[in-house]
């Protein structure tokens, strides 16, 4: 690893921010405490909500952490689409009953600049960022207050923008990645056009100069010792922190990620109105092909109905989301778990080492 990301974490390996709870406070503190990189999600929290915490996990450990922030969105989504969207949702939620909400509550920031400022002045060893790169300026003053810089990226030119912006890293995110496709430029045209982790990471790592954060759909020691002689510095795992005790993430989604009703995942829009992939249940199917491409609009238009699926105990009409590894999920504690896969990833490196010479 580079010597900054050496100083940030003991192994190579990263744990990804999942927003909606899963990335909880003591989730991060156990990776961080394992020798593990773990990242806050401030994703739909509220400049408060973040700060509480990141104040929390700080009292849980001493070790470097990260914390993701949302890029704002352009203001593109289509109203008369979303109004379409919601007509088509209402059996939904009379099933549930519960009402739709409001696709216009947060209006697309997702509090981004109050976030912005709080990590300013009150610095956190790392910041990455999904759905866009920041500019130039906002990347040198986290430089300016010693904040390690990352940006998600999902093709060689959004790693270039990125590099070129000033970023210290970039996590480069293949098509097999659980939850939503980090993409800057959010165009359904390009629906399910994305590349694979391993095909991608070498592209890039001939695009940029930047350290290489790996990230989709691993689960084993020996997929991170793929990615890093592909030319990454360190992997970044998601789903396979999802079953972990620590993890926030709903009992319902734990048990999903290995139950043989759920087979395969897809990228769907269904939930958001941004692809995301999870594991395909009834709502996925029922509703993926007809949803708009509107994010964050159709992400609250459907928030209540997830909340009450969840609460309903059916998880057929949640957001599970979920990598393509996600059958190789394995329910240790977060410190086990990092542990384990630094055994595979030094095993993995071995039997390599131990070919070459015969």
């Amino acid at each position: 690893m580079s010597s900054v990301l050496t100083d940030l974490c003991r192994y190579p390996v990263v744990q990804a921010p999942m927003a909606g709870g899963a990335s909880c406070p003591q989730l991060v503190a156990a990776v961080a405490e394992a020798g593990g990189l773990g990242f806050l999600a401030a994703g739909y929290k509220t400049a408060d909500g973040m700060y509480n915490e990141i104040k929390q996990l700080r009292g849980l450990t001493g070790r470097p952490f990260g914390v993701n922030l949302f890029m704002p969105q352009p203001g593109l989504a289509d109203p008369c689409a979303v109004e379409v969207y919601r007509h088509q949702l209402a059996g939904e939620a009379a099933w549930y009953e519960t009402p739709l909400g409001d696709p216009d509550s947060s209006g697309g920031d997702d509090g981004y600049e109050a976030k912005l400022a709080i990590l300013l002045e009150d610095p956190v060893p790392a910041v990455s960022f999904a759905f866009g790169c920041p500019t130039r300026d906002t990347l040198d003053a986290f430089a300016g207050v010693g904040t390690y810089t990352v940006v998600t990226v999902t093709t060689p030119e959004e790693a270039q923008a990125a590099q070129w912006a000033g970023a210290d890293a970039v996590c480069v995110q293949g098509i097999e990645a659980g939850g939503h496709q980090s993409t800057h430029r959010d165009d359904p045209q390009t629906d399910g056009t994305g590349i694979g982790l391993l095909s991608l990471v070498s592209q890039v790592r001939e695009t940029v100069q930047v350290p290489i954060i790996a990230a989709g759909g691993l689960m084993r020691g020996s997929q991170i010792a793929a990615v890093l002689a592909a030319g990454a510095e360190a992997a970044q795992l998601g789903t396979a922190f999802l079953v972990c005790p620590e993890s926030g993430a709903n009992l319902l989604h734990k048990q999903a990620l290995t139950n043989p009703l759920f087979v395969r995942t897809a990228l769907t829009r269904a939930f958001s109105g941004r692809p995301a992939r999870g594991l395909v249940n009834r709502f996925m199917r029922e509703h993926g092909p007809y949803a708009p491409a509107a994010y964050p609009q159709v992400h609250y238009l459907t928030a209540g109905l997830r909340t009450a699926a969840a609460k309903a105990g059916d998880a057929q009409g949640m957001a599970l989301w979920a990598g393509q590894g996600h059958r190789m999920a394995r329910e240790l504690p977060a410190g086990r778990l990092i542990g384990l896969l630094a055994e595979e990833l030094d095993a993995a490196r071995a039997a390599v080492s131990t070919g070459s010479t015969q």
